[in-house]
């Protein structure tokens, strides 16, 4: 009957760090609370969070470096990045943090931000956001609104930056285009916002009715939606997430026991996490070139000669490298699609003399 993946969008599908804590423009939501603030860092919680570190002064390179390398497999939905710029920026500067505007600001809040290491956020972030909002007196359906607002009026205004600040991983748009198995996807990220990168960056429509963006549901309530359809029984059922916390939501839930679970170790999470993954008989770890080559039916396999002969190399360096990878691993599977199957988005082939043949 075939296979169906659910695929979660960021940190899966799309690297979306830099869009996120750029979008996240705390500097919106606290206006007097950053008029203080340096210049560079005011430019970098607003709109540089892409810049490279080499431009960054230290301090910045520090708080730039923990929010998307570090902190950022914490985000769970969009507007926490707000709380994290600016629980960040609380906890470099004593300065910022004492004069924090918020009705409870000279409460816990201080001792919250104070001595805060990256490790306290990892291991501590669900009883951290909560004291926060409180004491920031913050309402997170609002956060969500404003979250969506920054990114509608850069869209509006800029949409090719915005587009430019996020990334698919190697590989994955052209096996959307490919895939002959039935893909939904499912994310906290709105699905405006998911359809437009899908579009926009990587040339894949979707049909709305297969995004279940942010406001429709847990994902475990749209899992058990989805195998519940009488057009998706028989089907074997896959779900790639890399949030381990989501998973074993999944896990804690016998009706969803028929669900093959990945955790994509190239997205936002741990290697804590992912060892922990690796001790759940249940979690499947994936590794990215795993999911492009081997994900049975997801992605189309590959060939590098023709039933002609013709000899066909690899134009794009990134996809090339995870396949040297695999085969250096020893990776033995078929290569056996026929053809220049890959359009000219992000993959394709180029014919070249048998002499040249890779």
């Amino acid at each position: 009957m075939g296979d169906l993946y659910a695929l979660d969008f960021d940190g899966v599908l799309c690297d979306s760090c830099g869009e996120s804590s750029i979008s996240a423009a705390a500097k919106v939501r606290w206006p007097d609370l950053f008029d203080g603030v340096d210049s560079v860092l005011e430019d970098w919680i607003v709109d540089q969070m892409h810049r490279s570190p080499q431009l960054l002064e230290e301090p910045l390179k520090l708080i730039r470096d923990k929010l998307h390398n570090i902190v950022r497999p914490v985000v769970e939905t969009g507007y926490e990045n707000l709380l994290l710029v600016r629980l960040l920026v609380e906890s470099r500067l004593p300065s910022i943090r004492k004069s924090s505007s918020g009705p409870k600001a000279s409460g816990s809040i201080c001792k919250v931000a104070e001595g805060l290491t990256v490790e306290d956020i990892l291991e501590n972030w669900s009883k951290i956001k909560p004291v926060i909002m409180e004491e920031w007196d913050e309402n997170r359906d609002a956060l969500i609104d404003l979250f969506g607002k920054v990114r509608d009026e850069w869209m509006d205004n800029d949409l090719a930056t915005w587009i430019g600040a996020n990334r698919f991983y190697p590989g994955v748009p052209d096996a959307l285009k490919f895939s002959s198995s039935t893909i939904y996807i499912v994310t906290t990220k709105q699905s405006r916002f998911a359809d437009a990168l899908l579009r926009e960056l990587a040339g894949v429509t979707i049909p709305p009715e297969r995004i279940y963006g942010l406001g429709t549901g847990p994902k475990v309530k749209v899992l058990k939606q989805l195998q519940l359809r009488p057009e998706h029984q028989g089907m074997k059922l896959h779900f790639v997430e890399d949030r381990l916390a989501t998973l074993k939501n999944v896990i804690k839930e016998p009706e969803l026991d028929g669900w093959n679970l990945y955790l994509g170790d190239w997205g936002y999470n741990t290697q804590k996490e992912r060892e922990e993954a690796a001790n759940i008989s249940r979690i499947q770890l994936l590794q990215l070139s795993d999911f492009i080559f081997q994900a049975p039916d997801l992605f189309p396999s590959f060939e590098l000669v023709q039933a002609n002969g013709t000899v066909l190399r690899w134009v794009d360096d990134e996809l090339l490298e995870l396949y040297n990878r695999k085969e250096k691993s020893g990776y033995g599977g078929s290569l056996g699609c026929s053809g220049p199957v890959f359009g000219p988005n992000h993959v394709r082939f180029d014919e070249i003399g048998e002499s040249e043949a890779v």
